[in-house]
């Protein structure tokens, strides 16, 4: 039976015998600029879907009518979502890109998605969505304006500097993106509008840190409750440095824990790909093995094995006979974030914690720990895996501890100093008195 071929998709048998697809567009229309790439479909189910009828060539041929519509002049359809070339369809682009589904974590993606749909929402003075009009339409001047827009709420009061970072960050990415694969679709001269916006400056706040004994506190008073993964899981933050979403995604495992000689637990940093080994024991000089993390590895011993991941939630069948299949067994599910952040705030609440405990808080109580330990920069993104000075720099904190540990050394430079000009002085006091007494 032959298979069916949506639109410009050709078939060929590979030396393997192996039959794969791709997508290619007439060269007619590829002389008349056509910007929809040929490539690669591979299998028939992800080339064409089951029935021929889906799969990425209906993607790409919806992006070649669209095309074909704007050149031809046929008015848009009204249950048309995107216009080929239009800010709405430039975003739907950035989406499937790899730059946005390979860099872009799916803890963030709410918020993108929300951003990007409150840009193409708003209205310009002609009261026409910012999403429908072309890329083209965009200058730097006009930037420069939509910015002044992002900045103001609905009731054209409010300044939301956040907002405005967010939105012209966002624009720029997008369109570098989308203009390297769609390069006619944009201006020749300035292709990008965003970079040199001049942002208005702000105060930025500076996000929470907690200590190390609320982080002890909470972890102990969440073992009481019965709580333990939310304990484990602040442990790791602090001692660990672990980012909260990695810790809850199963990027801390048992095969990486205790599983050396010396005895290490691997930290997995999933933003950055940087897998660190954090020693666990210290060995003294007659050969006796120290713990370097006791209280942190009591509450990993409180953890049930559920499977390779650290942090797992069990869940058990229903308790009503009517909704329990035979045989049915508890099951071992990762936390997901929101559900987590629930744990922590009704623990802290019970534990008698500020509402400034969480466990990003618990991370950054870490990396301000390093700071008061006056380790060193290079030391301190050793254990944080910190690629750059700036990303390390703005997570250690100005606590008292660090303030007055440089006061300290400050002072006794200072002393260091006078004394030594004391100490000259004398010196030149004496040789003018023998001097004196010589003539």
């Amino acid at each position: 039976m032959s298979l069916k071929l949506p639109r410009h998709v050709i078939a060929k048998t590979l030396a393997s015998g192996r039959q794969a697809f791709y997508y290619t567009v007439p060269t007619h229309f590829r002389k008349l600029g056509c910007p929809v790439p040929n490539e690669p479909l591979g299998d028939y189910l992800i080339a064409c879907g089951a029935d021929g009828n889906g799969g990425r060539a209906a993607v790409l041929n919806a992006l070649f009518d669209e095309w074909n519509d704007q050149r031809r002049g046929k008015p848009k359809p009204a249950s048309s979502l995107a216009s080929f070339g239009s800010i709405d369809w430039l975003f739907r682009e950035y989406k499937q890109s790899k730059a946005y589904l390979e860099k872009v974590s799916k803890r963030s993606r709410g918020g993108y998605e929300h951003s990007m749909r409150t840009i193409c929402d708003m209205l310009n003075k002609k009261g026409e969505r910012i999403g429908s009009l072309p890329i083209k339409s965009i200058s730097p001047r006009a930037a420069d304006l939509l910015y002044e827009k992002f900045i103001r709420n609905e009731d054209g009061e409010s300044i939301l500097f956040r907002r405005g970072e967010k939105f012209v960050g966002l624009c720029r990415k997008a369109w570098r993106v989308v203009h390297r694969l769609y390069p006619r679709e944009f201006v020749k001269d300035v292709p990008n509008p965003w970079p040199g916006v001049t942002m208005k400056t702000r105060t930025k706040g500076t996000k929470h840190a907690v200590t190390r004994d609320q982080v002890y506190a909470f972890a102990q008073g969440c073992v009481e409750r019965g709580e333990v993964g939310a304990a484990a899981a602040a442990v790791i933050c602090f001692e660990w440095l672990q980012r909260p979403e990695n810790v809850l995604a199963g990027h801390i495992k048992w095969t990486g824990y205790r599983q050396s000689s010396p005895p290490t637990i691997q930290i997995e940093h999933h933003k950055t790909g940087a897998r660190i080994d954090h020693p666990l024991e210290d060995a003294l000089d007659d050969g006796t093995a120290v713990q370097l993390y006791p209280e942190a590895e009591t509450i990993l011993a409180r953890l049930k094995r559920l499977g390779t991941p650290m942090i797992l939630r069990e869940v058990l069948p229903p308790t009503d006979k009517r909704y329990i299949r035979p045989g049915a067994k508890a099951i071992s599910k990762p936390y997901s974030f929101s559900g987590m952040q629930k744990i922590v705030q009704r623990m802290r609440k019970e534990i008698g914690l500020p509402p400034t405990f969480t466990l990003d808080a618990c991370r950054h109580g870490g990396m301000t720990e390093l700071e008061e330990a006056e380790l060193t920069e290079g030391q301190g993104r050793a254990l944080s895996a910190h690629r750059t000075r700036e990303s390390y720099a703005g997570y250690a904190k100005r606590t008292a501890p660090r303030i007055l540990a440089a006061t300290r050394k400050r002072r006794a430079h200072v002393l260091a100093n006078t004394t030594q000009t004391d100490t000259q002085n004398e010196q030149q006091t004496e040789f003018q008195t023998d001097n004196r007494a010589a003539r």
